[in-house]
């Protein structure tokens, strides 16, 4: 009996907090899965480290190409080797602060990424469905709630690259009948989260702080409100939108608002700690200009995907500080296995 081919599928971004937590979801579900990672002089792979398989064994099911969104040719090249059922981009420069002080490059990968790709599909004639990972920062200063219909008023660099790629996306489905759709995720956390980004900056302060490791935390507005969600959650939400029959775009959030402040409060008070006695504001942290409130509608997701969320703030922020706290703790002890076995 002839054994199911396994669907491909292409995941820029993979070593980044949503690629690795997808990755995982789809060597679960029999994938086998082509990541896309920028040649480097040392190994960014940490997230997915646990799941890569030696490239010189036997059919590996995650195999990982050099690639750059911004080399198409590469990326035609790439697209028609695999010949993937799917595609996943993942990959930007994200940090939506560090935008405003690298603007252009952060509109040649956040924005024109994206049009290489449809454009690497479109030519090659690939019959792939394609997934276009779109941003609430594209929402901006338009007041809350959010859904698929609100209109977009970007408030930084990188919320603006974000709309052009939402636009050239719907665009090539219209043009071209590609099959691509926008996931307009909301702000979503984990302990994979990177470092400078605010919610993992608090989790990974408190951890430190508690451990007597650290003394201070510098942060910038508390006021902005946010609907943050659980990532592995939200790469599900991906993965159904490339399982439905109709190509079309979708909010994914949780519907509720927090504050920068409540996160603050929440991943303190789960060590016992009050906040402010260690938080002080630093005017380097503030954007030139602010997204007072994000706060998303998924019902679109939930009735045509299935799709609800679970992990809402609160919990989100002791699932990140247990976290940081049991990776220090770690730390600690190999540090102290080293010292004593050199």
């Amino acid at each position: 009996m002839t054994e199911p081919v396994a669907k491909k599928a292409i995941i820029t971004g993979i070593t980044g907090q949503d690629g690795s937590y997808l990755a995982e979801l789809l060597l679960s579900k029999g994938y086998e899965v082509h990541g896309l990672i920028r040649r480097a002089s040392t190994f960014n792979t940490d997230r997915i480290d646990h799941i890569y398989q030696d490239s010189h064994d036997d059919n590996p099911r995650l195999k990982l190409h050099y690639a750059d969104l911004t080399d198409g040719s590469r990326l035609v090249t790439l697209l028609g080797e695999i010949q993937p059922d799917e595609v996943y981009n993942l990959a930007a420069q994200s940090h939506v602060r560090v935008s405003f002080d690298e603007p252009e490059y952060t509109g040649d990968v956040t924005g024109l990424g994206s049009i290489r790709l449809l454009e690497a599909i479109r030519a090659l004639g690939l019959k792939t469905r394609f997934y276009q990972a779109s941003s609430s920062e594209m929402f901006g200063a338009t007041p809350p709630p959010q859904n698929e219909e609100t209109p977009f008023w970007p408030r930084s660099p990188y919320g603006v690259a974000k709309v052009y790629s939402y636009w050239i996306t719907r665009n090539y489905r219209e043009a071209y009948d590609i099959f691509a759709v926008n996931g307009i995720l909301f702000n979503h956390e984990s302990p994979r989260r990177g470092e400078t980004f605010v919610t993992r900056k608090i989790t990974r302060a408190v951890a430190r702080i508690a451990a007597g490791v650290q003394s201070e935390l510098y942060m910038g507005n508390l006021d902005a409100v946010r609907d943050w969600g659980y990532a592995p959650e939200y790469v599900e939400a991906m993965w159904r939108m490339l399982q439905h029959d109709e190509a079309t775009d979708y909010v994914v959030a949780t519907n509720t608002a927090y504050t920068v402040k409540d996160f603050l409060q929440y991943s303190f008070e789960h060590v016992g700690l009050d906040w402010e006695k260690y938080v002080k504001f630093d005017e380097r942290y503030l954007r030139p200009t602010e997204v007072d409130a994000l706060v998303g509608d998924p019902g679109k997701a939930e009735r045509l995907l299935g799709w609800k969320p679970s992990v809402l703030t609160p919990r989100l922020a002791q699932i990140m500080v247990d976290a940081d706290i049991k990776s220090l703790e770690q730390a600690g002890s190999f540090y102290v296995d080293t010292v004593q076995t050199a």
